[in-house]
């Protein structure tokens, strides 16, 4: 899972290098499909006006400028010309808003990087801030009933087979909690059918609600759909998820950051699977249970919409 490996792959290339993303463009690129003739760029090059010029400029000043080029400069534009010039400028203004976005969300994984060198930095001057780190993540987590539980230990980066801090804390553990909440949703659409009720198909609040009265309140529902997609990646590409495991524990990275890697390789999956990341989860048995993450669905329409599929 290194660079090198990821060169026929642009999404995971582009994780795993912070490549940049975009290219600068030229007058002819931006408007290119848009019925803006080529000696009406010629004139507006002429003009002095450039892609970051136009695209900063507001409706009003987009409208000055037309007015300008047919009135001063006596430029025919044909009436889609007026109306191609503004709809190109939209286009290019969504999709760096939209980029800028994704940039955002995976800026996450970076941020979680730099704070846990600061983090170790502390520790190593004060093992007394670690104490009280600790103790704050353990008081930290409400339940979905308001009521305080009880926070584990943040788990580990493992591979396949470790045992990390008595095996609670690796990632094999975090994986067959999602087992169990498959085995208490079952149990649950027994009691439902004998009680003639409806049957829950996912994993949702009442299935938590059982699992806690069943004495598992290791499980609750912030943890589960925090990883879900870690999971999902465990079940639809089993090799590739330990290979992501393996390279993470072996640079010393902390469960954010391999939580964040975690992302690309299903937003991949769902781009030859025609973007149906609802499909991949359903054709699935074991997470056909499980409700496709927010955050998953948005950096699915995210590239979609970046390569015009």
């Amino acid at each position: 899972m290194d660079t090198m490996a990821h060169k026929d792959n642009p999404l995971a290339y582009e994780f795993f290098t912070g490549m940049p993303r975009r290219e600068g463009k030229t007058l002819d690129e931006l408007f290119e499909n848009y019925g803006v003739r080529h000696h009406t760029l010629a004139k507006m090059s002429d003009m002095g006006f450039t892609v970051n010029t136009l695209i900063r400029m507001t409706e009003q000043e987009l409208d000055e400028v037309i007015q300008t080029m047919v009135e001063n400069f006596h430029i025919e534009l044909l009436f889609g010309e007026r109306y191609g010039v503004k709809a190109a400028i939209r286009a290019e203004k969504k999709a760096i808003e939209d980029e800028a976005e994704r940039q955002r969300i995976m800026s996450f994984g970076s941020k979680s990087e730099k704070k846990r060198r600061l983090e170790g930095r502390s520790l190593a001057a004060s093992k007394e801030v670690g104490k009280k780190r600790q103790k704050r993540r353990q008081l930290k987590e409400l339940g979905e009933d308001g009521e305080d539980r009880p926070r584990e230990h943040p788990f580990i980066v493992s591979e396949p087979g470790d045992i990390v801090r008595g095996k609670k804390n690796g990632l094999d553990y975090l994986f067959d909690l999602y087992e169990q909440c498959g085995k208490f949703l079952v149990e649950c659409q027994q009691i439902s059918k004998e009680k003639g009720e409806k049957c829950p198909i996912k994993v949702t609040n009442q299935v938590f609600r059982h699992a806690k009265h069943a004495g598992a309140g290791y499980i609750n529902k912030p943890k589960m759909r925090h990883y879900v997609h870690c999971y999902a990646l465990h079940c639809l590409d089993t090799e590739q998820s330990n290979a992501i495991r393996k390279v993470y524990k072996e640079r010393g990275e902390n469960v954010g950051a391999w939580r964040q890697a975690c992302y690309w390789p299903l937003v991949s999956m769902a781009r030859a699977n025609g973007w149906d990341i609802e499909g991949l989860f359903n054709r699935n048995e074991r997470l056909r249970i499980w409700y496709v993450p927010t955050k998953l669905r948005q950096l699915c329409h995210f590239e979609r919409t970046k390569h015009g599929e």
